[in-house]
């Protein structure tokens, strides 16, 4: 089983109270990959640079990533910098250009668009729209989205949502989506928009899968030291999507129950250092010592 995946690409530059890295590998389709890869097969699509430097390509090839969908256009590279405070929540935007990403219009090559599993992640969701009607029959179709574009786009979010069966968000965007403060009413809103499954991602506080007659808490690993919190988010969908394709399964809730375990042991390496870092040196063997501790950590 193979995932198809959208979303950025791009160069970081990160500042925490623990250092500052600049002109790093980042992006949410980076983070997704570099997680998912760990359990399927991954396809990009994106769209850089000509100043995108070469060492970022080769860690992408090196994982064996597929990125013959990411389009190589004439201008720079999508550029964000970032600053944390102590809390390690919310970084202040020093800086964005958004370079050849803001024209994207996504092509996904003709060898990838029989992908059983797609991933939308965070993207203006005409973008994310137009990457879905270009895969033939895909079997499980899961989006992100941020609040930028639930204040902007939000009709044509909701256009998307008819026709994507899981939601991964954060509780903030869950409320301001939904326009309810209580979780529970909130996510039942928001799976009357079209999603048979919403995840909803609380950071050190864990994540929730819910469906329309159950309802899973998993907490977040535990760690004794966090670097840079850049890309978790994206890093817990790619372990998320990563397992659930692995097992060749459509809808399958017990799974999905897995596969949030599995997306909080992958944030949780991120996290430990900055950028993509800790991920691109990550091996199954650690992912697999990590997981059983969790379930150790979260059971009774």
């Amino acid at each position: 089983m193979s995932i198809v995946v959208v979303g950025s690409v791009g160069i970081d530059t990160i500042e925490t109270p623990f250092g500052r890295e600049e002109n790093v590998l980042g992006g949410s389709a980076c983070y997704f990959s570099l997680a998912a890869r760990n359990f399927t097969n991954v396809h990009m699509v994106s769209s850089v640079g000509e100043d995108f430097p070469p060492a970022h390509s080769e860690l992408l090839h090196s994982r064996g990533i597929d990125t013959e969908g990411v389009a190589v256009s004439e201008g720079e590279t999508f550029k964000w910098e970032g600053r944390y405070g102590y809390d390690m929540k919310d970084p202040e935007t020093v800086s964005v250009t958004l370079g050849v990403l803001g024209s994207f219009d996504p092509v996904v090559p003709e060898k990838s668009r029989d992908a059983n599993y797609l991933f939308l992640a965070n993207t203006d969701p005409e973008i994310q729209m137009k990457v879905l009607e270009q895969i033939s029959s895909p079997r499980v179709v899961a989006c992100d989205t941020m609040n930028f574009w639930i204040d902007n786009k939000v009709e044509q979010l909701k256009e998307l949502l008819c026709r994507v069966n899981i939601l991964i968000i954060n509780d903030s965007e869950a409320r301001q989506l939904s326009e309810e403060p209580l979780m529970a009413k909130a996510a039942r809103k928001i799976m009357d928009m079209g999603p048979e499954f919403l995840i909803v991602k609380r950071g050190e506080y864990g994540a929730l899968l819910f469906s329309r007659e159950d309802l899973f808490f998993a907490p977040s690993y535990m760690l004794e030291q966090v670097l840079d919190p850049t890309g978790a988010g994206d890093t817990f969908a790619g372990g998320f999507m990563g397992y659930v394709a692995s097992r060749g399964k459509d809808l399958d809730f017990a799974g999905f129950k897995r596969g949030v375990a599995y997306g909080s042991v992958l944030a949780s390496f991120t996290v430990e250092d900055f950028s993509v870092r800790r991920l691109g040196l990550l091996q199954k063997e650690e992912i697999e010592q990590r997981y059983e501790e969790f379930l150790k950590l979260s059971t009774m």
